[in-house]
């Protein structure tokens, strides 16, 4: 079996199984649930569920890759590019804060690193499916605000990496190493706020 191209058939209960794995994965993470665990709450078989997946790490890889794309289209639904760029770019900071600080947030990212090295398709989906498609279309937006005379970037590749860094700072690394899981919406604010005037004063005309 080619390892980046997982067989995934669909049946009459396909669905009702990538809900169930969803909702078990976010409450326990990857490794700790278990098939078993999943089957049941789905109210089918394992043999049922192995004919839809061939193991837990193929269903997790598409319950991240729908997780994903739902996060991806739920920011971009409320992204408005005839506002301003802070109010834009506030917007989809806070937008970006609250899918790193979401439980699936967390758990995908213990997952990918986890499991990373082992199966780096893992990862490669993760980032196709969630972060670049999120990059691309910040990419775009800011090359939008550069041809409007808004924005004045030379890379601008290099801005789109830049800013959701600035949403993380300090944050990120507290809530990686465990010294703080849990953050107030006054703390992600005042982050965002301050990533969106370090940008601004660099690349505003």
């Amino acid at each position: 079996m080619n390892e980046s191209s997982p067989i995934i058939r669909k049946g009459r209960k396909f669905d009702q199984v990538l809900e169930s794995a969803r909702e078990l994965f976010l409450q326990h993470g990857f490794e700790g649930i278990g098939v078993d665990e999943i089957a049941r709450k789905a109210g089918v078989s394992k043999a049922t569920l192995y004919a839809y997946f061939p193991d837990k790490r193929h269903l997790f890889m598409e319950v991240a890759r729908l997780e994903c794309i739902r996060q991806a289209d739920h920011l971009e639904a409320q992204v408005d590019r005839e506002k301003s760029v802070p109010e834009v770019l506030r917007v989809v900071g806070k937008g970006f804060m609250e899918i790193i600080l979401s439980d699936f947030g967390r758990n995908m990212f213990r997952v990918v690193v986890a499991e990373g090295h082992k199966f780096p398709e893992l990862g490669q989906q993760f980032y196709e499916s969630g972060p670049a498609v999120m990059r691309a279309g910040m990419v775009e937006f800011l090359e939008c605000s550069v041809e409007r005379g808004e924005l004045v970037i030379d890379d601008v590749e290099l801005a789109a990496d830049q800013f959701p860094e600035l949403c993380k700072a300090g944050v990120f690394l507290r809530l990686v190493t465990g010294i703080q899981t849990e953050f107030s919406e006054e703390e992600i604010d005042r982050t965002v706020e301050g990533a969106i005037e370090t940008f601004m004063a660099r690349f505003g005309a």
